[in-house]
């Protein structure tokens, strides 16, 4: 056995799946949240998006036995609008409240050409393109918008006012995978810094700064202290339109606010979520043969010097898994899982 095999563990996606599910049930979740949690963490997982991956049910877990979030509140689905629905997770986490209000979703975008779909009173611990690839997969282009706890400086501060306000995009492009992206407007994200923290790697200098306001690249300090913004005042701006268009727009919470609501217990955050569906055959007039060449033009354009479509490497994750049939956490995080069913 290989150094690298003896310090990882090696699941099949099915046994990956049903340990996720056996992991939240055993801690209260019921089988309707604690299987949308699980596609969407093994999604990560596969994808090798690590920090988006099977480490996130420790954090879920301990959101649960912090008694924050609902485990087997039913999501109330409302029509609210020609062009809005509104899914009231009811304290609990919003993918379940997703899975439930998105066929409405994509219906009243194919009726009216552009819908959203507000999710409110939901914990969010997940990364956006699980959400933006499904409404994409209906030949949908797809926005998705959310704020999170306040970690994050604003550009020039020193202390956290944003979350880490992660935006995602979708493009259809028939019969090759959709232009997707997905990213916080911080530096990097949470999960990635506290994945360095795990493995005792400092970070990059211009993540975060320690409690004193000082540049660090140590993963705990920066934990302590506050993260940045990437592009400087650029992603200051942009994490400011997520907080006003994923908070008050929808009725739903600041990062301010959350992690007022949290009170210290380092649970994930309380707030809103916002998607948004446009349907490109009625925006396109009908010469929708035309405009997806143009779009086709684009992408040609950009990887046709060299360079890449964002997701190109995660959809490569993806081929990889599929080829070894298998994905692989770290040993210790293994037996960190394994401790909490």
């Amino acid at each position: 056995m290989s150094e690298i095999q003896a310090e990882t563990q090696a699941l099949s996606l099915s046994e990956a799946f049903d340990l996720s599910t056996r992991i939240l049930t055993a801690n209260g979740f019921s089988a309707d949240h604690a299987a949308a949690i699980a596609r969407t963490i093994c999604a990560g997982q596969r994808d090798e998006c690590h920090s988006h991956g099977l480490y996130r049910l420790l954090v879920c877990v301990h959101t649960a036995r912090a008694g924050k979030v609902s485990c087997d509140a039913a999501p109330v689905i409302v029509d609210a609008a020609p062009g809005l629905v509104r899914a009231d997770a009811q304290g609990a986490y919003s993918l379940l409240a997703f899975e439930t209000g998105r066929p409405l979703l994509v219906e009243k975008a194919r009726q009216t050409g552009i819908a959203a779909l507000a999710i409110n009173h939901c914990y969010h611990f997940s990364a956006l393109w699980p959400e933006v690839e499904s409404i994409v997969a209906e030949g949908l282009v797809a926005l998705a918008l959310t704020p999170s706890h306040s970690w994050v400086a604003p550009y020039g501060g020193t202390k956290g006012v944003f979350g880490t306000n992660p935006l995602a995009f979708a493009w259809p492009r028939p019969g090759q995978d959709p232009f997707v992206f997905d990213f916080a407007t911080s530096a990097a994200a949470r999960g990635e810094i506290e994945l360095h923290r795990r493995a005792g790697k400092p970070i990059p200098l211009g993540w975060a700064v320690d409690a004193d306001g000082e540049p660090t690249t140590d993963a705990q300090r920066a934990m302590d202290g506050a993260m940045l913004t990437f592009g400087g005042h650029k992603g200051s701006a942009l994490s400011a339109m997520i907080e006003l268009m994923a908070g008050p727009l929808i009725g739903d919470l600041l990062s301010l606010e959350s992690m007022a609501f949290d009170a210290g217990a380092k649970s994930t955050p309380y707030h809103g979520e916002l998607i948004i569906a446009i349907d490109p055959n009625i925006f396109m007039g009908g010469n929708v043969a035309h405009h997806q060449a143009r779009a086709e033009a684009l992408f040609d354009a950009i990887v046709g010097q060299g360079a890449r479509l964002p997701s190109q490497r995660r959809y490569a994750a993806r081929r990889r898994t599929a080829e070894r049939g298998e994905v692989t956490i770290p040993k210790a995080l293994y037996q960190d899982l394994l401790a909490l069913v």
